[in-house]
């Protein structure tokens, strides 16, 4: 289980990466939610597609997210992850952090697949805002 949510955070950060959001809200249950940043949450998929085009927009095109360390928490059909999220742009006066620990929080569908219900890249830093 971890090696593929490896992959679809993988695949995920490649969508990002590339615009390529019709492929992106794939994984993304119906009901999800993006914190987009710190007060204010996208949801649904169609918000969260928008979200990214918006975000997209704010770094110039020019965003390539990669994780470092993970770890899983698991109970039946749900996954809480805690991932170290590294963004890299060429936007140098972004105002966001640009290294984080965010929180994913995935559900296991009735096909078996594993698809995000809250996207947090900011993690617990929402407490401190």
């Amino acid at each position: 289980m971890e090696q593929q949510l490896k992959d679809i955070i993988s695949a995920c950060d490649l969508a990002i990466q590339n615009e390529d959001f019709d492929r992106l809200i794939n994984y993304y249950t119906q009901d999800a939610i993006l914190v987009v940043k710190p007060g204010m949450i996208a949801r649904g998929k169609e918000e969260i597609k928008k979200a990214f085009i918006a975000i997209a927009n704010y770094f110039d095109h020019h965003i390539a997210p990669t994780q470092g360390e993970m770890i899983l928490l698991e109970s039946g059909d749900t996954v809480l992850v805690l991932y170290q999220t590294l963004l890299d742009s060429d936007k140098k006066d972004s105002e966001y952090a640009m290294e984080r620990r965010a929180t994913y929080v995935f559900r296991k569908n009735a096909q078996g697949q594993w698809l995000c219900a809250v996207d947090n890249s900011y993690g617990t830093d929402l407490i401190d805002v």
